[in-house]
């Protein structure tokens, strides 16, 4: 049974890369939403931004290399992705 707060990217058209791509996109777009987020807060927490802004690095870095990523590490890459969104929206 699949979870409904994970989105599934194994039917998008573009393969095992299309999908490493679209999971790294919805990562890196929970991060610009928490930055937002907190830089809009009364008192904004600056160390929690740079936290933010390093896991959208390191998230905008695995993207970048799915250019040279062959199928089954792009097929990692999207699993990895998933369910670190997962993660991320339970915390």
């Amino acid at each position: 049974m699949s979870d409904p707060d994970i989105p599934d990217f194994s039917g998008l058209e573009g393969g095992e890369e299309q999908a490493a791509e679209d999971a790294v996109q919805e990562v890196v777009n929970w991060y610009n939403t928490q930055i937002l987020a907190e830089r809009n807060a009364p008192v904004p927490d600056e160390e929690r931004i740079e936290e933010l802004k390093a896991g959208r690095e390191a998230a905008l870095a695995d993207g970048a290399q799915l250019a040279t990523a062959d199928p089954e590490e792009a097929d990692q890459i999207a699993a990895a992705y998933a369910a670190r969104l997962k993660e991320l929206k339970e915390s």
